[in-house]
């Protein structure tokens, strides 16, 4: 044990989502700690990988602000860094029957030579009518966490990695985190802690699920696959969502599916089958079908889903002191460094009412 350490805040868990809080609270010159279990660049959570998407196209209009919000993070993220992070490509997503995907900008397109002229790559279903998001583009996931750690450091943050909670505790002036090193203490506690969350935080354990979820990359330069040949793209099938992201700046094309078996975090992420493999490869040949599939990567991460895929945001009821940061869901990512600076807000006594959609309070909690 290396003793007490002292600070005004302390998260948990150095995902996007918690690197993003550290690095606006490090920004403000808050006196912020971050601790994660594992060593940066691990791949035992949901943030780890080359790309994600970003998109406009949101079945329901009340997460238009922070969608917005979020496009203006990454761009603020980019100036900081000075850092090519987004890749803007436009977004096709098919769906057999109404759509509810709806956003600034979208437009419904069932007209397949409308379709072709958009994507020419993309075989969308016989059928599928499909949403065009124009906004829709590629993040950079590695490079943007590796932005973030690095602003966090120059900012002052103390971040800790290799570091296991075995516990916290409410005291008098704030919390008390038990670690693995010794305690630290803090005014405010916030608890990213992805797959981890419903552990470090007993409270959420009813509303979480964790799943496996997997993903094919192919060869980079392909032509079928680069933009404007093929954008983001997705087709929404009964047995899971198939998402697909466009090989911008050499990271290749990268196919999977938004469903997967329940998964204990504890045991390591299994990578894919050689059957999964095959399935993964079929799907990418049926949707874009000039594409030579043989995969550069195979990979598992694990998603953290709650069942109407809201996140949850905020302070506890019964603990006023910790802020729940359970913001994944399969969509999570795009909304890093937005809710980097949300959570900032609320854990320097900020008011953040625009989520209310996504709050503690909603839950209950």
């Amino acid at each position: 044990m290396s003793g007490v350490v002292s600070a005004d805040v302390v998260v948990l868990g150095l995902g996007i989502h918690g690197m993003s809080t550290v690095a606006a609270l490090a920004g403000r010159g808050v006196r912020v700690i971050g601790v994660d279990r594992f060593a940066p660049g691990h791949s035992r959570g949901s943030s780890h990988g080359r790309t994600r998407m970003i998109r406009r196209a949101y079945p329901n209009p009340v997460w238009n602000a922070l969608v917005e919000k979020a496009f203006d993070a990454w761009e603020a993220l980019e100036r900081a860094s000075g850092e090519k992070l987004l890749h803007r490509t436009g977004g096709l997503y098919a769906h057999e029957g109404a759509s509810q995907l709806q956003g600034p900008d979208c437009v419904l397109v069932d007209d397949r030579a409308e379709m072709a002229a958009l994507m020419p790559s993309f075989a969308v279903p016989e059928g599928y009518p499909a949403v065009y998001d124009p906004s829709a583009g590629v993040l950079e996931a590695d490079r943007s966490l590796i932005a973030l750690r690095r602003l966090a450091e120059a900012a002052g943050a103390d971040l800790r990695d290799g570091e296991r909670v075995l516990g916290w505790d409410t005291v008098a002036d704030g919390v008390e985190v038990r670690t693995d090193r010794g305690v630290v203490r803090a005014h405010r506690l916030v608890v990213a802690g992805g797959s981890w969350a419903g552990t470090l935080l007993p409270q959420l354990s009813g509303l979480l699920e964790v799943w496996r979820i997997l993903t094919v990359t192919v060869r980079a330069g392909q032509p079928a696959g680069i933009p404007s040949a093929l954008g983001a793209f997705s087709v929404d099938r009964a047995e899971g969502l198939v998402f697909g992201i466009p090989d911008a700046d050499g990271n290749g094309v990268k196919l999977g599916v938004d469903a997967g078996e329940v998964w204990d975090p504890e045991t390591p992420v299994a990578p894919p089958t050689p059957a999964e493999a095959d399935a993964l490869r079929s799907l990418l040949h049926a949707y874009v079908p000039a594409l030579d599939t043989a995969p550069v990567e195979l990979a598992a991460c694990l998603y953290t889903m709650t069942e109407d895929k809201r996140f949850v945001i905020g302070p506890l009821a019964d603990a006023p002191e910790v802020i729940a940061v359970s913001a994944c869901s399969g969509h999570g990512f795009k909304f890093g460094p937005a809710i980097g600076d949300a959570v900032a807000d609320l854990a320097t006594g900020i008011e953040r009412p625009d989520l209310d959609f996504i709050s503690t309070a909603r839950r209950g909690i």
